[in-house]
This record gives C-alpha cells, sequence and structure tokens, in this order.
C-alpha cells in the first residue's frame, strides 16, 4: 500500500501518541511533519493521502503572520473534507479545521487545562461505547463556535464545542492521544508546566488525575482512533486501486 495518512505536528511534544499505534496495528503508513513556520512548504502529493493528522500546540489557529505554515493546513483541511478524505484533529488542530471551515476563534473565558468532565450531545459510531459524560485532558484556552452544518458531539461548561463533526472530519478539543509515557513529555516541557501551575494545577496532581480517568479514557480513545484508522485504511486502498486500474496493462502476445 504506498498512500499514506500525513500527521501535522506542531511542536516536539505535541505528538500523536494513541493515534499512530491505532495505524500501527493494522499496518497503515503515516509521515509526521512540522510546517507551521513554511510559507510554502513542500507536501506530499495531495492525491496519495490517505487521511490527515493536524496535532495541537500553543500558537493561535489563525496566527498566519507568525506561523505561515497554518494556513496551508487549512487549506489543506478544507481539500480533503471537500474529497471526504479523513481529517482528524486536536485542539489546535480542532480548531485550525473548524476555522477553515468559517468558525470563529475566540479566547475562553479560562484556560480549561487538567482533567475534567465533557458531556455528549450527540451520538456517532466513533462515540457508540461512550457514556453520557466523561473527564478528559483538557489543555486549551481558544476555542471555536461549530461550523455551519456541522454535528456537534460534545460540550464542557466553559468550551460550548469540545467535539464536532464536519463531512469527513472530526474534531477534538481535548487529548485522548495522550498515554503515560506521553504525559511524562509533557510534564517534561517548561511552557506546559508554566500552564499547568497557572490553571492552579501540579504535576502530582496530574499524574494522580490520570490514573483515576485513564481507565475509562483509554477504551474511548482506542474505539476512536481505530475507527478513523480503519476510514483512512478504506480510502488508501481506494487510492492503490485507482492507481493500480491507471497503469498500463502490458500486451498481450500470442
Amino acid at each position: 500500500m504506498t498512500a499514506q495518512v500525513l500527521v501535522l505536528q506542531h511542536v516536539p511534544w505535541e505528538k500523536p501518541g494513541r493515534i499512530v499505534t491505532a495505524f500501527d496495528e493494522i499496518g497503515l503508513g503515516y509521515q509526521i511533519l512540522n510546517i507551521v513556520d513554511e510559507k510554502k512548504p513542500d507536501l506530499p502529493a495531495f492525491d496519495e493521502l490517505a487521511g490527515v493528522v493536524i496535532m495541537g500546540g500553543p500558537m493561535g489557529a489563525t496566527d498566519y503572520d507568525r506561523h505561515p505554515g497554518l494556513k496551508a493546513e487549512a487549506k489543506l483541511a478544507r481539500a480533503a473534507i471537500a474529497v471526504n478524505k479523513p481529517v482528524l484533529g486536536v485542539c489546535l488542530g480542532h480548531q485550525i479545521i473548524a476555522t477553515a471551515l468559517g468558525a470563529k476563534l475566540h479566547r475562553g473565558e479560562r484556560p480549561e487545562i487538567g482533567f475534567g468532565p465533557i458531556k455528549r450531545v450527540d451520538k456517532h459510531d466513533y462515540f457508540s461505547m461512550w457514556d453520557k459524560q466523561i473527564d478528559v485532558l483538557h489543555w486549551h484556552n481558544d476555542v471555536v463556535g461549530l461550523p455551519e452544518g456541522a454535528q456537534l458531539l460534545a460540550r464542557s461548561e466553559a468550551t460550548k464545542v469540545q467535539a464536532f463533526r464536519a463531512g469527513s472530519a472530526l474534531g477534538l478539543q481535548f487529548h485522548l492521544e495522550v498515554g503515560s509515557a506521553l504525559l511524562e513529555e509533557w510534564l517534561d516541557e517548561p511552557s506546559m508546566v508554566k500552564d499547568l501551575k497557572a490553571a492552579g494545577g501540579s504535576k502530582s496532581q496530574l499524574r494522580e488525575q490520570f490514573a483515576r480517568c485513564n481507565p475509562l479514557i483509554h477504551p474511548l480513545a482506542d474505539q476512536v482512533f481505530t475507527g478513523f484508522a480503519a476510514r483512512c485504511n478504506s480510502y488508501a486502498r481506494a487510492i492503490d486501486k485507482r492507481a493500480e486500474e491507471s497503469r498500463p496493462k502490458d500486451p498481450v502476445i500470442s
């Protein structure tokens, strides 16, 4: 299989974590790139992408002057959704997809950092096993509105749009991708610790919350990310099939 998923990462510690674990489990190829500061990024051929994942980061989704690559990411998200290519956005990525589809970005009333509840608004096959409410990991200041025509999936007290579905795109404001190893990388990053302390949290408190919440979060993360990986895999097979059919056939010699 030649088609791959493109994973766009913005800072070293905001890794895809459990997302690429789901790709590895089915043998789906992927490429991780950071194009956030590139005006004209060198991206893989669009027709060969089986899906797009846009990760989190500390920058604003529409901060195109300081991070010109964000504009290319928004354009890529729109193009992928237009042809029903699977797209997944996490935190900043969720905001990039939403603003690319016309939603407004603004500062939240307060930072939402640490574990806290989200409420399911609407059921979808990504979330078929999800109870009405679950505690997840939050780490954001900015929030977005719901793109026109999108399906709202989850909200929290502080953030009206915690998850949405828009065509082939899924946006998650929260962090299902973070396992124990990735959490420790976050807690080794000074800027993340600074945010955590500013929000009234501590490393030990966050570790305790993770230990308490992870037994419920992990199965949900597996369901969401294996579901997304399956969609990407189906798209990849369709790409490879079209490529095979378009190859010139060897002449039959009788």
